[in-house]
């Protein structure tokens, strides 16, 4: 199997920077299933290609395996060794991981600029259309795969043989794809569509291949109009990791356009005090900390941390010696990482740390703290999965104290803007009435043995409340 790629961005010979692989000197990666070569068939100021070819042994694929090879072919005579499937995504990875990550430390500069690409497969398979794919296969699947992300797409189907015309064509394309990105965007949209093409991997699917698919997909596949197909054939149709992985793209959205969007549930020209301008994020964020000190708390984690902003609140109060912020979205986190400085060499002394780990399964390592913020989390989770992440928090982790704030619906009617019925935001699953989040709270609270107080934030309206309802849970037994 082969797969080039080619740029004219001057001096295109830059292109061995960023893929870490110098274009005079060929080079062998060992991997699972073969032996993955790069090269390069031309290195000039105005063109270079760089090739990645992939030997595979059909052998090795099924040796010491009980259950049968998938694919269309089977055990020692199969279609491995030339389409350019979902093997050929693992040796894409193997051969260019610190390209993939986006890393270049001797042009970094470059490895954040898009430029000018041609990538080449000339034997992509295209088989999840005899899967049950909606609208069919065939080379119509690759446009709808590679199209919205903004490639230029060319394929045409090949025959089965060339010289038996009644045979048709075969399930697979010669394919070309042409579109200036970073090169890193370009190999994550390869690693995550090659399998998906392939009809699914050629291997076990656990859970780690959730991990994978995010940290390459997340930035553009939450919004991908093939998102279904790519995520079900990618993770093997297994229900619940699809479930996972879809739970994580959703809530994706909540940092998408960066940290005003996430702290801001109304329309972005309402403030909750117009006297003073002060944002209800603001006004959130202040009732959260009096609460953590009133609660003497000193271990806090912040789920659902989102970019970081109660997490930067805290770390500038001396009264807490550890904080830890957690989200499901790996985005999320680095974007909380460079809002904290986590990625400068002086991060150990930090008190600050952040974990991915999602409220939907419970977290070892979140045991034992003083307190757990949820600001603005709840409402993001489908209401047929709460119940998981009230266990993972108050049942599993039980810390001392617990704050949750979430959105009053009844205040909504007076955000100029809003129209009736409307969430505050697009990722809301649902919005509370005081009297619903009431009954949910002391539901919570003697499910878990805990005793809960609900406190209103920012401006009381006498009779809508508060814009934020908030509260707080102490645990009354022994933790």
């Amino acid at each position: 199997m082969l797969l080039t790629i080619t740029t004219t961005h001057h001096p295109a010979t830059d292109l061995g920077f960023l893929l870490h692989k110098h274009p005079d000197r060929a080079q062998q990666i060992t991997v699972s299933h073969g032996v993955a070569h790069v090269f390069y068939p031309e290195a000039t100021p105005d063109q270079c290609t760089a090739a990645l070819f992939v030997e595979v042994d059909p052998v090795a694929l099924v040796r010491g395996r009980s259950r049968k090879q998938s694919g269309p072919l089977a055990q020692y005579i199969n279609d491995r060794p030339y389409a350019a499937g979902s093997q050929l995504a693992v040796a894409l990875r193997a051969a260019f991981a610190t390209a993939l990550r986006g890393r270049c430390e001797s042009h970094p500069h470059l490895a954040q600029t898009s430029i000018p690409l041609s990538i080449h497969v000339p034997s992509l398979p295209v088989h999840s259309g005899s899967d049950g794919c909606r609208g069919g296969g065939g080379v119509d699947l690759v446009s709808r795969l590679f199209s919205p992300l903004g490639w230029t797409v060319t394929a045409t189907a090949q025959p089965v043989d060339a010289t038996i015309p009644h045979w048709g064509v075969a399930p697979y394309a010669d394919t070309r794809l042409e579109g200036t990105f970073r090169l890193a965007d370009a190999l994550s949209h390869l690693y995550v569509l090659l399998p998906v093409l392939d009809g699914g991997h050629h291997f076990w699917v656990t859970e780690a291949e959730v991990s994978k698919l995010l940290r390459s997909g997340e930035a553009w596949l939450s919004t991908h109009p093939e998102r279904d197909l790519i995520t079900n054939v990618y993770l093997a149709r297994s229900r619940p990791l699809v479930e996972s992985v879809n739970e994580q793209l959703d809530m994706f959205h909540r940092i998408a356009d960066g940290p005003a969007a996430i702290e801001a549930d109304a329309p972005a020209d309402i403030t909750a005090d117009p006297q003073h301008n002060v944002p209800l994020a603001t006004l959130r964020r202040r009732a959260v900390l009096e609460q953590l000190r009133r609660a003497d708390a000193k271990r806090i984690l912040d789920l659902g941390c989102g970019p970081g902003a109660l997490l930067d609140e805290l770390r500038h109060d001396n009264t807490f010696s550890e904080i830890v912020g957690t989200d499901v979205s790996a985005y999320a986190l680095r974007q909380a990482e460079r809002k904290l400085h986590l990625d400068r060499a002086d991060a150990a002394r930090s008190t600050v740390r952040l974990r991915q780990s999602s409220l939907m399964y419970t977290d070892p390592a979140l045991r034992g703290f003083d307190a757990a913020v949820l600001m603005e989390v709840i409402e993001h989770i489908d209401p047929d999965r709460l119940p998981a992440a009230t266990h993972s928090v108050f049942g599993a982790a039980r810390p001392r104290t617990v704050i949750v704030t979430t959105p009053n619906a009844e205040y909504n009617a007076l955000f100029p803007g809003l129209a009736a019925g409307e969430f505050r935001h697009a990722d809301h699953r649902f919005e509370w009435s005081r009297t619903e989040f009431q009954h949910w709270a002391e539901a919570t609270a003697a499910t878990y043995d805990y005793s809960t107080e609900l406190l209103p934030v920012g401006p009381v309206h006498p009779d809508r409340g508060a814009p934020t309802q908030m509260a707080i849970f102490t645990a009354g037994g022994v933790t």
